[in-house]
């Protein structure tokens, strides 16, 4: 008996140990991902001003990449992160006007770890749709706080929020938080991955977040070292307080990973999604690039990635010289943690060897960059080999000439003709995936009532303050109708929690006479249902109930005044299935 007794307890401590080595054997994976930090904003690299101490550390302790590249712009690099597919493939080549949404028929990141075993959560800015199946909750991860659109004072933000004390959407529930919105998303992912270790669980983070991006506002302990001029120039005190705050918030995750003993086994990715938007700071400093965000030139795409894993022994203090995109990211992770799923037909190049030192050079590769709202043929693309920029008929050798002033297009004619080859053929093969539509699903128990915001309508640029206040432009919303029924149609022009009127002013001060429209009328466009209703001073929501039937639609809703006047779309449509 007493031999049974030790079979069964070695039996057990068997399994446990199996169990546990399981979960320690996939590493653990943490994606930082900055908004608008460039790659001048790290001390490390030169700028003689911001003090950056944590990131510079993860640097020397990271495989580091002195040739990487990004879109221009939020969307266009998170849809590519997210995808391992270049933007124009993939669809979200915009921050707005109905492009800033993935297909749904693609696989995300999150995705490909939740089929293999991870626990998945994400911590910040998502920037790839509003509305179900395009929400994080909807692309694979399990546990999401977020918020609506590019940030935080966003048009489809909640109600005059702000970086502190900011309300936050908790798994799709507008939920208070208390402090500042960096120090929330680094606290509440640490809490996340204690519970998945506790619970002897991989887990994927994904930490994208939505600072420094404007408005420019920072807690005064980080901004104050930044107050004043440097060689004349006025330092710009709340963009660079924004960064120190997330390298104190770098330095707190170290801590942790630390004491809870995950950082050896952790994979560790810095990076950031575009070049410096803030003008002082590329005025002080943008190591020798030109330009920055929502530019061609490297000053808007070319960023920092660190990558470390001290478990994996990558080559941790080397720099990779490397032509590298942000698509590499997926097929990367994909093979260093042993993910499920194929990712041979990507646009990105597994980095796994060239982070553990078994290559040294990539595949000759020639990548495309192109964004924005039309995607005509040239349009806002560069096109990258080596060292080669290919961009508004212009060619440049960066290693020779790193801030572009000089065109060698005349003198080296076979390189331009490779790349122009090169894009044509990649333009004839994208742009029809590009023209594909992407759909809102309304009627769903995944998502009822559903709200649509004009920054993911189809039309006129309206996804800030600005826009809401002006009033002036239009759209339509392309949907699904997920089932018949009934249902009940909103159109509003302030927020719902806002409480204010079709009619009333809102704005800086000046905007007063701007802001109050003359609405009087509402009209809904939708499917063979068009109808316009008068709509009294002291409506806050204009409403309509009709019967709908499966499959898919245009919705168009606007204010009108009483001329009949088209004066701007409807820029929140609720819409609940009844």
């Amino acid at each position: 008996m007493k031999n049974f007794f030790t079979i069964i307890v070695i039996g057990v401590l068997s399994i446990i140990a199996t169990t546990k080595t399981w979960a320690q054997d996939k590493p653990n994976v943490i994606v930082i991902l900055t908004d608008d930090q460039g790659y001048g904003d790290i001390s490390a690299h030169g700028n003689p001003v911001l003090k950056t101490p944590v990131m510079d550390q993860l640097r020397s302790e990271s495989a580091r990449f002195s040739d990487f590249h990004v879109a221009p712009k939020c969307t266009p690099t998170r849809g590519s992160l997210m995808t391992g597919m270049d933007a124009m493939r993939n669809g979200a080549t915009r921050v707005c006007q109905g492009r800033s949404i993935v297909r749904r028929d693609i696989k995300m990141m999150p995705q490909y770890f939740a089929e293999s075993g991870y626990a998945t959560g994400m911590f910040g800015k998502w920037h790839l749709g509003d509305a179900y199946p395009h929400r994080p909750r909807f692309r694979g991860f399990q546990e999401v706080l977020s918020f609506r659109a590019w940030g935080i004072t966003s048009l489809a933000d909640y109600w005059q929020n702000s970086y502190f004390n900011p309300m936050l959407m908790l798994n799709g529930v507008d939920t208070k938080y208390k402090g500042y919105v960096t120090d929330i998303f680094f606290d509440e992912a640490m809490k996340w991955m204690k519970k998945c270790k506790d619970s002897n669980k991989p887990f994927f983070v994904y930490l994208p977040t939505n600072t420094p991006h404007v408005p420019d506002i920072s807690p005064d302990k980080f901004s104050a070292p930044y107050k004043g001029n440097f060689k004349g120039k006025k330092m710009p005190d709340q963009f660079y307080g924004m960064i120190a705050n997330i390298d104190e918030n770098l330095g707190r995750l170290e801590a942790f990973l630390k004491k809870s003993g995950l950082r050896d086994n952790t994979i560790l990715i810095y990076l950031s999604d575009n070049g410096t938007q803030n003008k002082a700071a590329y005025e002080i400093f943008n190591a020798g690039m030109k330009d920055k965000k929502g530019s061609l030139y490297e000053g808007g795409h070319r960023v920092p990635l660190f990558v470390r894993w001290i478990d994996g022994e990558l080559q941790h203090g080397k720099e990779i010289s490397e032509l590298t995109i942000v698509q590499d990211l997926l097929p990367t992770l994909v093979d260093l943690c042993g993910l499920k799923g194929d990712v041979s037909k990507l646009d990105g190049t597994s980095l796994a060897k060239l982070l553990k030192g078994d290559e040294t050079r990539l595949a000759d590769r020639i990548t495309v960059t192109q964004f924005g709202e039309k995607c005509q043929k040239w349009n806002q693309t560069v096109i990258m080999k080596d060292k080669w920029r290919l961009m508004n008929n212009k060619l440049y050798d960066v290693s020779k000439d790193p801030h572009q002033d000089k065109n060698v297009y005349s003198q080296f004619p076979e390189i331009a003709q490779q790349l122009t080859a090169h894009y044509d053929s990649w333009y004839e093969r994208t742009k029809p995936l590009w023209d594909k539509e992407r759909y809102a699903i309304v009627g769903t128990d995944y998502q009822n009532p559903l709200t649509l915001y004009a920054s993911d309508w189809i039309g006129g640029y309206c996804d800030n303050s600005g826009g809401l206040f002006v009033a002036k432009a239009k759209g339509y919303w392309d949907l699904i109708v997920d089932r018949d029924g009934e249902y009940e149609i909103e159109l509003r022009r302030w927020p719902e929690e806002s409480q204010k009127t079709f009619i009333e002013a809102q704005g800086p001060k000046g905007w007063e006479k701007k802001s109050a429209r003359p609405i009087t009328q509402a009209q809904l466009k939708l499917a063979d249902f068009n109808k316009t209703i008068a709509t009294k001073p002291e409506d806050t929501v204009a409403k309509f109930t009709l019967k709908l039937k499966a499959g898919k639609t245009k919705l168009t809703a606007n204010l009108l005044d009483k001329d009949g006047e088209i004066l701007c779309g409807a820029m929140y449509v609720k819409i609940t299935r009844k």
